[in-house]
């Protein structure tokens, strides 16, 4: 089939990409043409693992091209997905003006029949909003033999796992009006569909709920096992054990039940306040929406305070070393990202940061200009050369199994702050470090200063 994915951004680039690799002629269309360059050039502008070899490999095959120009785009696609940014406004709420910007650009040049599929995350009636300003397009230009359906198809992506999920996908939500469309979605997934039927059709609005409510529930787990963290704290518990306890109970499960300095992204933390915006406009009062963001920007100011307690709130002229920048692993992703929180309050503070990240410290500086006395360093070992502290705020794999004696040797003193529960707290008290995790090893009792 032929498809057309307005965006190329982490979802729309992902799309695009997975779809041509399966056989589909797939057009790939962006306003920003430095990146549509650098994106026929071969270079790819997000790090994902396993994207770029798709990319190339599909360049190369002529399966999937990039260009600047809507009208090329709408031409080429029988299938044109919307897959563009909705960043949050100042209130939390979705701001659809690229959505809604994209959705003039089709109808100023469609023709024939098409379907029109809702890949980026949006409010509920968006498919509705989406329909209404490509009609109003479409009579600015006298045309009523245009044939068009708009329809809903979010994505369940997770940065560093995307390929995988793309390719072997837990479920395809698809919302829609007319039968025509469930036969395109079912002709054009058919490639991702052939052992077990993962299609789920559904009305519109249902299908936009639904990925607001799978993000929002994720994210409850993890500031609820984030809230047990803190009371295991308190109490002289241990989270690990605790997590194993209750995610071996079927009802509950293991995923998403990791205590740690807090979530971040592009998209746990907007949605959930989107979503808690939508219920507020629509009169609802969204009491376990609100604490789990509260809880999670909690965790996250408490990752810096445990360094500043630590320190009798004197941090000014120390040297604290970073590993992980990235949200999350395998991924360069630093938006809402906890090293920010920590790293901020410290520097506020009159300490020095040394931070390490083996992809995101480029994405980091970009998103943090303004930022001053942090140093970047392409080694891991080295940013601890002088430090008083060693902070981890991300669970990269190579950090798992380092050389402790060498982590010793060059920190001023041997204490380690790990946001991510990396490394078990008894070898670290044989080692002779001073560990502080979250909901394990040592405790700093603290009230948090809330700036």
């Amino acid at each position: 089939m032929k498809v057309t994915v307005f965006g190329t951004g982490y979802v729309g680039l992902v799309t695009g990409a997975c779809f041509a690799d399966v056989g589909h002629d797939v057009c790939c269309v962006d306003i920003d043409k430095d990146k549509i360059t650098s994106l026929k050039n071969g270079e790819i502008p997000i790090y994902e693992p396993g994207l770029t070899e798709i990319v190339l490999g599909n360049i190369a095959q002529s399966r999937l091209v990039f260009t600047t120009s809507a009208e090329e785009g709408v031409a080429h696609g029988h299938v044109i997905f919307i897959a563009v940014g909705t960043p949050p406004k100042e209130d939390g709420t979705a701001d659809l003006q690229y959505v809604l910007k994209v959705a003039q650009d089709i109808a100023s040049h469609l023709d024939g029949q098409t379907v029109i599929v809702n890949k980026s995350t949006v409010p509920v009636g968006t498919v509705d909003l989406v329909e209404q300003t490509i009609s109003e397009t479409l009579a600015g230009r006298s045309r009523t033999d245009v044939i068009f359906d708009v329809c809903s198809n979010p994505e369940f992506l997770k940065e560093g796992s995307a390929i995988a999920d793309f390719r072997k996908p837990d479920r395809i939500v698809v919302g829609h009006k007319h039968k025509r469309v469930k036969d395109v979605m079912r002709e054009l997934y058919a490639p991702f569909n052939r052992n077990t039927d993962k299609l789920i059709f559904m009305d519109p609005r249902s299908s936009e709920l639904t990925k607001y409510a799978a993000n929002a529930m994720l994210a409850t787990k993890i500031s609820f096992i984030n809230e047990i963290s803190n009371i295991a704290e308190h109490v002289g518990a241990d989270i690990e054990h605790i997590r194993q306890g209750i995610g071996s109970d079927p009802r509950i499960g293991t995923h998403f039940i990791y205590a740690g300095c807090g979530y971040g992204g592009s998209c746990f933390p907007k949605d959930v306040k989107a979503l808690n915006q939508i219920a507020r406009a629509h009169g609802c009062d969204t009491k376990l929406l609100a604490a789990v963001d509260n809880v999670n920007e909690y965790q996250k100011i408490r990752m810096a305070d445990k360094v500043l307690k630590y320190f009798d709130q004197d941090v000014k002229g120390k040297k604290f070393a970073f590993w992980g920048l990235s949200f999350k692993p395998d991924t360069d992703d630093v938006r809402e990202a906890t090293s920010k929180v920590v790293i901020e309050k410290l520097l506020a503070r009159g300490a020095s940061v040394a931070a390490y990240d083996p992809h995101a410290m480029d994405e980091f500086q970009k998103h943090n200009q303004g930022l001053q006395n942090i140093e970047y360093i392409d080694d891991m070992m080295a940013v601890l050369e002088g430090a008083d502290a060693l902070i981890i705020c991300t669970e990269w794999r190579h950090f798992w199994s380092p050389d402790f004696a060498r982590i010793k040797e060059s920190l001023n003193r041997p204490v380690i702050f790990d946001g991510r529960n990396v490394y078990n707290p008894d070898q670290m008290a044989e080692q002779g470090f001073e560990y502080y995790g979250v909901g394990r090893g040592l405790s700093v009792s603290i009230e948090l200063e809330l700036e």
